[in-house]
């Protein structure tokens, strides 16, 4: 079982040509919403990777959250430890623009009232799985990792967005997850040299926190750091046309194959095929592959495993 405590956000998303510069106004298309939220994403990745999962989060009294939690309900997500706290939904305001890039506003709403408490009821344990953000107060998030590391359970942690994070917090955790850009500020952050590449940055971390550390590249795939080990799996040839989303279907996805007693290399592998087939489709979780289309991905002409 694998429990995402985390995010519920709705994604207002509006294309447009280029990304606003500061002070400019540009022309957008009609606005979608869409269920997001990084917690939210992560926990639909993992159960249509095929993994039982159980979400706990929080939403508001609004409108806003029977859309949030629309696409977890209809795959089947547990959302029986689910809580209602403060008038509004978490959302996130993005701008796609045609090179698929995207800038994100993020209001937490009930996102910023939710509470290792919360986790009491649902609380994962041995051989479970544990999958954290950083959308959520990360103390809550600190909280969490703690009791379910005390029961047994793996503990991942995202490091998206990054925020500095003390060296004695990421000991409550067995594997960390970030880009490129992130591996560089934690390095950074935590006194270490990043270094000329996302590999040589994660075998930095890895080895100064003695910690499984994993890092996505983009277009060049995914790489991790473990006991002095590098693993490094590619991305799929695709052409995108939004990223939103694809860091967290890598996230949900190696969670849900870790948790079914795959291999890291194996659950790589899966997770990168996933971000780069979640990068062909708009949107955050209507883009996200199930189970049996990664596995076709994987096995046909278009891979490059």
């Amino acid at each position: 079982m694998i429990t995402v405590f985390g995010s519920i956000n709705i994604d207002l998303v509006c294309r447009t040509s280029h990304l606003p510069r500061p002070g400019e106004t540009v022309p957008g298309s009609d606005y979608q919403l869409i269920p997001g939220g990084k917690g939210a994403n992560q926990a639909l990745a993992a159960r249509r990777a095929g993994a039982s999962v159980r979400m706990i989060g929080a939403v508001g009294a609004d409108d806003m959250a029977a859309i949030a939690l629309g696409e977890l309900e209809k795959d089947g997500v547990d959302l029986t430890a689910l809580v209602r706290r403060g008038p509004t939904t978490g959302m996130a305001i993005i701008t796609v623009d045609d090179g698929a890039e995207n800038t994100i506003v993020l209001s937490p709403g009930a996102n910023a009232r939710l509470k290792a408490a919360d986790l009491v009821s649902a609380s994962p344990g041995e051989g479970d799985t544990l999958l954290l953000q950083m959308e959520v107060p990360f103390a809550e998030s600190l909280a969490a990792a703690r009791a379910a590391r005390a029961a047994g359970a793996r503990v991942l942690l995202s490091i998206a967005p990054f925020l500095p994070i003390e060296r004695s917090a990421l000991a409550e955790v067995d594997i960390i997850l970030v880009n490129e850009t992130e591996a560089a500020d934690l390095a950074r952050h935590l006194g270490l040299e990043a270094g000329s590449g996302g590999a040589e940055t994660v075998a930095t971390l890895s080895k100064a926190l003695g910690k499984t550390v994993i890092a996505t590249l983009g277009s060049d795939g995914a790489v991790a750091s473990v006991d002095g080990a590098e693993i490094l799996v590619p991305a799929l040839a695709v052409v995108p046309v939004d990223t939103t989303g694809a860091g967290d279907t890598f996230a949900g996805v190696l969670a849900a194959l870790l948790d079914q007693g795959e291999s890291l290399e194996t659950a790589l592998q899966f997770a990168a095929a996933a971000g780069s087939l979640s990068c062909t489709k708009e949107g955050a979780q209507p883009s996200f592959p199930r189970r049996a289309e990664i596995e076709a991905a994987l096995s046909g002409p278009s891979s490059n495993a």
